[in-house]
């Protein structure tokens, strides 16, 4: 979750994390523009809205600044290994963030995910919106499944929201659809909310509840700013990253409060679960408890509430049909 120039974010790994393969996978199909239909599957019928892949191939996959293959911690966390955790918990299909601390722009190895399964799979990419024809790479882009773009504060880049480019960006998204994605710090809350106002056709998504409570404590002041996004009908939160918030401890009933005011800020309809795999892997944290505080602990949801949280909002986010 934390941002490339946050040297916490890999000390908080378990080094070597592995998994087996699954045994059975997902049905893929050829890709297409058309409509989708909605995908029925009893046995893994949720949606895990934030998971990050990266294979070992260096050669055809190449980390940028010249890193070398230590920088993977784990080492390996591929589609298969991902989809291995994620099938044994009901989760079929996944949203793939581009790792711009590992890839930064490239997004090439979730792109090829992709065209495996397309049916499984959506992306949340990188773009350099200093560069030239960013609408254009966008729209083409969308061919490609990627249906959110992820943007955020870097120590490198600290005026995130500058510029012609930041500004084509959210207008394209308002035209294709694609959410903006907004990795953020509870400081960076009112100034996201602002161009909300300034642009409100643009989907927004805000990751991992705008990091509150990262440092331990979930202050009631950075949740009433998050919940005060509501007003923009088309801002949706992912509740996700539970190792990283709070106690950080399963089975993270400390967040559920937090859960509870967005739930009554936002709705179903715009919240979403996520794994933010594989730094949710950081023992004692799993997968399996990751799902298992929506789906057993939030006791103020209806079952069809808890549908939308770990499926239907997800779906509608970003498994929409990729034609121009």
């Amino acid at each position: 979750m934390p941002l490339s120039s946050r040297p916490t974010r890999r000390q908080m790994l378990v080094a070597g994390t592995s998994t087996a393969f699954a045994a059975s996978l997902v049905r893929s199909s050829k890709a297409t523009y058309e409509p989708m239909a909605t995908i029925e599957d009893d046995s893994h019928p949720w949606i895990d809205a934030h998971s990050h892949i990266w294979s070992t191939d260096l050669k055809k996959y190449p980390l940028r600044d010249n890193q070398t293959i230590d920088a993977l911690q784990p080492r390996s966390f591929t589609d298969e290994e991902l989809m291995a955790l994620a099938m044994p918990q009901g989760v079929g299909r996944v949203v793939l963030i581009q790792h711009y601390p590992h890839h930064g722009y490239n997004n090439s190895y979730l792109i090829d995910t992709w065209k495996k399964h397309p049916d499984r799979f959506r992306i949340v990419g990188q773009i350099d919106e200093s560069r030239p024809h960013v609408g254009k790479q966008m729209r083409d882009m969308l061919l490609t499944g990627v249906t959110g773009f992820r943007i955020g504060p870097r120590n490198e880049q600290p005026d995130w929201l500058a510029g012609d480019g930041m500004k084509l960006m959210w207008k394209t998204a308002a035209e294709t659809h694609q959410s903006i994605c907004c990795l953020i710090n509870p400081s960076n809350i009112t100034q996201t909310g602002e161009w909300c106002g300034n642009f409100p056709d643009t989907p927004v998504v805000i990751d991992h509840f705008a990091r509150i409570g990262e440092d331990g404590t979930i202050r009631d002041e950075d949740v009433h700013n998050l919940c005060s996004l509501a007003k923009h009908k088309l801002v949706r939160v992912k509740i996700s990253a539970y190792y990283a918030l709070g106690k950080k401890q399963p089975p993270y009933l400390d967040v559920v409060p937090m859960i509870k005011r967005l739930f009554d800020a936002f709705g179903p309809d715009r919240l979403m679960w996520a794994s933010d795999c594989p730094y949710q892997l950081t023992n004692p944290n799993t997968y399996a408890a990751s799902v298992a505080l929506v789906h057993d602990h939030l006791h103020f949801v209806s079952a069809e509430d808890r549908r939308k949280l770990l499926r239907t909002t997800a779906e509608s986010t970003f498994f929409f049909a990729t034609e121009r």
